[in-house]
């Protein structure tokens, strides 16, 4: 069985410590997920057990035939070559066999009777044969196909950062490694890619080491999963859902020795106080084990939640209309006819194929792409925050402090009570040490944290967020979903991770490609469900049916085009109806604020809450079929 094992691991950087004294071990067959908040130091030991970086101390054992193919967040691809030649420019063993079988080849075509020609080819093909490499090419271009990357030719610099990330992942799996290191592989992968790359890991014979905030995705591939914390590094056995139960458990004894130890401080000061008198080696002994349990108490560290507590200004009945909306961006089309209403207090994700427009839709919502043709209307009440996929420019030597006071010195939460920047700071994970920290300090996801707390600070009611789960930790991602329940604005968001979109949208939009947007109500795993259900149904046999010749073909139903009568008096009073349940909806919202812990109450409100939403609900999906008729 092949073994990697590291003893005492200790790394700094600055005044943080990465990892104190930790020692793991990875077999052959392990799955294991590493997790911890932004900054802890996840990418840092990755590179570490890599290789490409040195802790301060400890030790790194592992045979010395021992491969590790490691897919960092942004791989290192030759820019100039195309996709495959970059891929066969990997340093790894494999890609150096197969370049050397070619040289071995091209020499033997020249020289064929030359000795040494035919003796190094020889060898060469009996490497390529014990290696297993002869279908390496077609291995390569299978997983490229799987994650949506078709142009082979086509050079790297021309592919976005995220296919990039997906040409990296085909070369490190191509590999086959003792060890497979993926740091946030899900990110820019489309739901199909996701799942297969759950598959291909289920059955890959080595051991995968992952870093990722996709749950689903821990859940299915993982059954170790490792926390690293404040320095420590700590081990649970099972998949994310197992680790939740046990880190709960772990915590509680850990709060409850801390408890005991308060406790006995208070007895042992309350001695001290007395005057203890140092005169015998008991009384000694015991002021001794006195100091040292004084250093220990209050030392109990583990993370945090982040608490999001920040109000939001008042939302009117007007949010976003989008009426006969047509683009193409980049020569593709977007949107075509697109109608669209948008409810305050709607919770909407949007997903689909990548490359379709959702990030384009959000653009156009926050004024930063213009229609080629139709209206979109933004009501007069709806402040905006767009948490987009790149950080705004920031000045990296500036101050983490100076970067949020530029928004304000203090903040109002939810319960109208003032917030000092300072105080929030510490809320979102960023200690009193860190505040005067140079921003070019931090980790990329402390950055993107930093930039969430600043976009929530301006007090929004209308939230729009391009792919929020691909640079923020599951902690943080958790008390978003949770701040996001309580919201009371509008919540609009892209993703592709199925757990966040469950937790924080019940409308769907579901970008198909080529202008055609698939609406659906519900949770996304029921639609990914439901999708999987109608391709598996088999296809429908062809009956043949004679046709009299005295008798013509019944031809297809007059397109429709135009609204009727009835239709038209539905037009004119439908927006008066939605505005009517709009105030229904908040009324019943007020009533059950009002009602304290009369639950036998709150559960009549609920249900008619319940039915005034679907009404909601059933009422928009009629405006934005009736609009597509309106002259």
């Amino acid at each position: 069985m092949q073994t990697l094992r590291a003893d005492d691991l200790t790394s700094t950087y600055g005044e943080k410590t990465l990892f104190d004294h930790v020692s793991l071990m990875i077999n052959e067959g392990d799955r294991i997920g590493l997790i911890g908040t932004n900054g802890s130091g996840k990418t840092s030991l990755l590179n570490v057990l890599a290789g490409l970086t040195s802790a301060d101390a400890g030790e790194i054992t592992k045979p010395h035939d021992y491969t590790i193919g490691y897919l960092r967040q942004k791989p290192v691809l030759d820019p100039d070559k195309t996709v495959m030649d970059a891929i066969f420019a990997g340093n790894q063993r494999i890609f150096d066999t197969i370049r050397q079988y070619e040289e071995a080849l091209n020499n033997y075509s020249q020289h064929p009777d030359d000795p040494q020609s035919i003796d190094r080819f020889t060898k060469m093909q009996g490497k390529m044969d014990q290696e297993d490499l002869w279908e390496a090419e077609s291995q390569v271009k299978t997983i490229l196909t799987q994650l949506k990357i078709t142009e082979l030719s086509q050079p790297i610099k021309e592919l976005s950062g995220g296919q990039q990330k997906r040409v990296g992942l085909a070369q490190i799996l191509i590999q086959h490694p003792d060890l497979l290191m993926l740091d946030e592989p899900t990110n820019q992968l489309d739901i199909p890619s996701i799942v297969w790359l759950q598959d291909f890991l289920a059955t890959y014979k080595g051991a995968v080491l992952v870093v990722t905030h996709d749950r689903y995705f821990l859940d299915q591939v993982t059954n170790h999963i490792w926390e690293l914390s404040f320095g420590k590094l700590y081990h649970y056995d099972g998949n994310y859902q197992a680790f939740v139960q046990q880190k709960a458990e772990r915590v509680e004894l850990a709060a409850e020795g801390e408890r005991k130890r308060q406790s006995l401080y208070k007895k042992e000061l309350a001695w001290m106080r007395h005057g203890a008198k140092a005169r015998s080696t008991k009384q000694k002994g015991r002021i001794n084990r006195f100091n040292q349990l004084k250093d220990s108490i209050g030392n109990l560290q583990e993370d945090q939640n982040v608490q999001i507590s920040l109000g939001s200004q008042r939302l009117g009945k007007d949010v976003i209309k989008v009426e006969h909306a047509n683009l193409q961006f980049d020569k593709r089309t977007i949107l075509k006819d697109f109608n669209w209403l948008v409810q305050p207090g709607a919770r909407i994700g949007i997903s689909g194929a990548n490359g379709a427009g959702k990030s384009t839709l959000l653009n156009v919502i926050a004024g930063q792409q213009a229609l080629d043709s139709g209206v979109i209307k933004i009501g007069e009440t709806v402040k905006l925050g767009y948490y987009t996929q790149q950080t705004e420019p920031i000045d990296k030597d500036k101050r983490v402090i100076n970067y949020l006071s530029e928004v304000a010195e203090s903040v109002q939460n939810a319960n109208g009570e003032r917030i000092s920047v300072t105080n929030l700071l510490e809320e979102f994970l960023f200690p009193r040490f860190m505040h005067g920290t140079l921003i070019r300090k931090l980790s990329g996801g402390e950055q993107r944290r930093l930039y969430l707390l600043k976009i929530l600070m301006q007090q929004p009611n209308v939230l729009l967020l391009d792919e929020p789960t691909n640079d923020l930790d599951i902690s943080t991602l958790t008390v978003l979903e949770n701040y996001l329940d309580e919201f009371a604005g509008t919540v609009i968001t892209v993703s592709h991770d199925r757990y966040f979109l469950d937790r924080v949208a019940d409308q769907l939009l579901i970008f198909k490609g080529n202008g055609v947007i698939q609406d659906y109500t519900g949770r996304f795993t029921d639609y990914l469900t439901q999708q999987e259900t109608a391709t598996q149904k088999p296809t429908p046999k062809k009956t043949s049916h004679k046709v009299s010749s005295t008798k013509s073909v019944t031809s297809e139903p007059k397109k429709k085009t135009k609204l009727t009568y009835a239709e038209k008096l539905e037009w004119d009073r439908i927006d008066g109806e939605l505005d009517d349940l709009d105030q229904q909806q908040q009324s019943i919202e007020k009533q059950m604020n009002d009602s304290g812990d009369n639950y036998e109450k709150l559960a009549k409100l609920q249900k008619e809450l319940n039915a005034v939403q679907k009404q909601i609900n059933d009422k928009t999906a009629r405006w934005e079929y009736l609009s597509n008729y309106v002259e």
